[in-house]
C-alpha cells in the first residue's frame, strides 16, 4: 500500500512578503534597462547616424514625330517632355536626388534616342533650364531619316569671267 504523507502546516513557512519583493525587483529591473536603453540609442544614434535612403529617378519617355514636323521642333518637344518628368519627378518623392530621363523619338517606323537630361536636385533647383543638363544625340538626325537642313547659298548674279585669251599672232 501507499502511504500519502501530508506536509504538516508547521513545516511549511509562509513567505508571502519575498512574493511581493519579486515582483518589485522585476519591475524596478525592467525600468532600469529601459531607463539604460533609451540614453544609450540615442548616443549610438547621434555617433553613427543611419544612412540616407537616396536614389536617383530613371525615366523612359517616348514621343511620336508629326507628319510635318522637322527635327528641330522634335528637339523642343522632347526638351519640354524631359522638363516636365524631371519637375513630376522631383515633385512626388522627396529621396530622389538625382534624375535621368531618356526621351526617344518615333519617326517613319524608326525609333532612336534623342536626348538625356541627367540633373541633380540641386542643380535643378538653382536652375530648371532642361537645356542646360541635356545631353544631345548627334546621329538621331540621321538614324531617324531627317535630312540636315542645308542653306543655300545666296544667288549671286551670274557674271561670266573675262578671260584673256591670246590673239593668234599672224604672220
Amino acid at each position: 500500500m501507499i502511504r500519502i504523507h501530508a506536509q504538516e502546516p508547521s513545516s511549511i513557512i509562509p513567505f508571502s512578503f519575498i512574493g511581493l519583493s519579486g515582483r518589485k525587483i522585476r519591475i524596478i529591473q525592467a525600468r532600469m534597462w529601459l531607463l539604460l536603453a533609451v540614453p544609450m540609442w540615442f548616443a549610438m544614434s547621434a555617433i553613427a547616424p543611419q544612412n540616407v535612403q537616396a536614389y536617383t529617378a530613371r525615366v523612359d519617355l517616348g514621343i511620336e514625330s508629326l507628319p510635318d514636323e522637322n527635327y528641330e521642333t522634335i528637339l523642343g518637344r522632347a526638351e519640354m517632355v524631359a522638363r516636365a518628368a524631371a519637375q513630376r519627378s522631383f515633385d512626388q518623392d522627396i529621396l530622389v536626388t538625382d534624375v535621368s530621363i531618356i526621351v526617344t523619338v518615333q519617326s517613319h517606323g524608326l525609333i532612336a534616342p534623342v536626348l538625356v537630361l541627367d540633373v541633380s536636385r540641386v542643380q535643378w533647383k538653382q536652375r530648371p533650364d532642361p537645356q542646360r543638363w541635356v545631353t544631345y544625340f548627334k546621329t538621331a538626325r540621321s538614324l531617324l531619316l531627317f535630312q540636315p537642313q542645308t542653306e543655300l547659298p545666296d544667288p549671286a548674279p551670274a557674271v561670266s569671267p573675262t578671260v584673256n585669251q591670246p590673239t593668234p599672232k599672224t604672220p
